[in-house]
This record gives C-alpha cells, sequence and structure tokens, in this order.
C-alpha cells in the first residue's frame, strides 16, 4: 500500500472545503518558478520483467533535484489531486522538499493519519527510518 505525506491548506487533507484546496493553477504556477521541479502530467516505470508501467495525470510533477532520483527505478513524484499534492512513501529529503513547497504555498505538510510534520518532525522521523530501514524505499509504482 505505502504511506502518502499530503501539502495541504485543509484541517484535514481529505476534506472537501473548495476555499482552502489549493488550485491546479497554483501548483503548476508554483512548477514553473521552481527550476528543481518539472510538471510531466504522467509517470513511467519499467517493471522488473521488463514491462512499462504508466499512470497518467493532470498535475503530477517530479523533483529534478531528488539526490535518490533513479535508484532502483525511483524518482520523486509529486501527484496533484482534489486540492492537495502528495507523495507516496517520501523519505526525509522528499518530505524537506514538501516543506519547502508548503511554505511558498502557504500550506502545511500532513499524514495519511492526521499527523503534521515541521521540519523537526521530519529529521526525527528522518532518523528513526534511517535506523530501522537503511536501504528501504519503494518505488512509487510497488503498492504492495
Amino acid at each position: 500500500m505505502g504511506y502518502d505525506i499530503y501539502i495541504t491548506r485543509q484541517d484535514n487533507w481529505y476534506d472537501e472545503d473548495m476555499s482552502k484546496q489549493i488550485s491546479l493553477a497554483e501548483w503548476t504556477n508554483y512548477i514553473t518558478r521552481d527550476t528543481e521541479m518539472r510538471l510531466d502530467n504522467f509517470a513511467e516505470a519499467v517493471l522488473p520483467g521488463g514491462e512499462k508501467i504508466r499512470l497518467e495525470k493532470e498535475g503530477l510533477a517530479v523533483w529534478l533535484s531528488y539526490p535518490g532520483n533513479n535508484t532502483e527505478g525511483n524518482y520523486a513524484w509529486f501527484y496533484y489531486s482534489d486540492g492537495n499534492i502528495s507523495v507516496k512513501n517520501p523519505d526525509g529529503a522528499i518530505m524537506k522538499k514538501m516543506l519547502q513547497i508548503a511554505t511558498v504555498l502557504k500550506a502545511k505538510l500532513q499524514g495519511d493519519d492526521g499527523e503534521t510534520y515541521d521540519l523537526s518532525e521530519i529529521n526525527k522521523v528522518s532518523r528513526m527510518m534511517h535506523s530501522l530501514y537503511p536501504k528501504f524505499k519503494k518505488p512509487w509504482w510497488k503498492f504492495w
């Protein structure tokens, strides 16, 4: 399955308060100003057997400066949906980039379970995850 972290303005990422949602126009405008980001509107990966998997979604962007890019087929994909931007199974570096984006968009970071993250929380989680799972990082396309 995986665990998502959201950039959101809503009280809870799953709320449907249209007045607090990040618009697709705001998100794409942010991407055009951030030279580390690229709007692709799709993500693609080659599976171990050589088969390709592709996800197409307006607002899907990649963080070009992610230090883990192309490590075991992984990239830092940012998924726009329902007024939020999310990343599945982000590591500390991705969460720090998410926090940078959230600051510009006047938003916050929130996990699937409603917890919020600031820089101190990100650093704490990063240290814990690195000590427990030093090499663990699922590609975006592995849901299990």
